[in-house]
């Protein structure tokens, strides 16, 4: 079997994969009641480093059931949120209409989109826990800038590539297991694990995973010509990734004995220039 038709049928178990998540994230994800008290979800990196976004037309790629898009949309964004599970857009329209937010959603792979949306967006945004879904970021970035607007700007927060490589083998030691460079196969991991959110759901469905190093995705986002204006490595991440990590919030987790010496979460914004004849919006 080739390659490509390989991947298509990983995208399609991923797809009812997130179909069946969706159902449970609706009622175990923390941010969806945080929302509805009106509490801020997003993360103080990307809110310092993103900056106001009040007026401004943002893209939310991968936007799952919607819980960032809306916190965005809270904040003034005009906000079209992405996802190619149908389940989880119906959980975004869903949780919009109780929270009396405008928002646009949207289902369709990030790589069909162009198919589906001809517009420019002052935004493009992404966060927490895509990129290991996505299996071609050279074309992934060719679509961030073609609905970028000149002058506009891309961000994305996620995991730090190194964090993905390790597993606790005993409390405060650790060691490199899984890849750090990019494959075309992806890992499988079979189903019946636990789910992220809600660890008492057994998954029915596998998941396909591909691992991309640091210069693994910045270099995409350069060749589509965008330019590189920061970034960043922090030292808390959005899920506990390892048993050692604590939180005190249950929402931000931190590696108390590596302080100072892993980074769990990385940060990237690019700009996409303006050229002759375009005017910034």
């Amino acid at each position: 079997m080739d390659d490509s038709r390989c991947q298509g049928q990983a995208e399609e178990s991923n797809r009812a994969l997130w179909d069946e998540m969706a159902r449970v994230h609706i009622r175990a994800y923390k941010e969806v009641e945080l929302l509805r008290r009106g509490e801020e979800i997003l993360d103080p990196v990307e809110l310092r480093e993103l900056g106001d976004v009040g007026g401004k037309t943002m893209l939310h790629l991968q936007c799952h059931i919607g819980t960032d898009t809306l916190a965005w949309a809270r904040r003034g964004a005009v906000v079209t949120g992405v996802d190619f599970s149908g389940q989880a857009i119906a959980c975004a329209e869903g949780l919009r209409g109780e929270l009396g937010l405008e928002a646009r959603f949207l289902e369709s792979n990030v790589y069909d989109l162009r198919a589906i949306l001809d517009e420019r967006f002052d935004v493009v945004y992404t966060s927490r826990g895509i990129l290991c879904w996505l299996r071609d970021l050279n074309a992934w970035a060719r679509i961030v800038a073609h609905f970028l607007k000149p002058g506009g700007v891309f961000y994305l927060l996620d995991s730090h590539p190194i964090l993905n490589t390790l597993v606790e083998r005993a409390p405060g030691e650790y060691g490199f297991v899984y890849r750090y460079f990019h494959q075309a196969e992806p890992t499988v991991w079979e189903a019946g694990g636990p789910d992220y959110a809600d660890p008492s759901h057994a998954l029915q469905n596998p998941s396909h995973e591909w691992a991309w190093a640091l210069s693994e995705i910045v270099n995409p986002v350069l060749a589509a010509g965008l330019v590189l204006e920061s970034l960043n490595e922090h030292e808390h991440c959005f899920y506990k990734h390892l048993p050692s990590m604590t939180s005190d919030d249950g929402r931000t987790y931190r590696l108390p004995s590596c302080a100072g010496n892993l980074p769990l979460l990385f940060s990237l914004r690019a700009m996409k220039p303006i050229g002759r004849g375009d005017r910034k919006s």
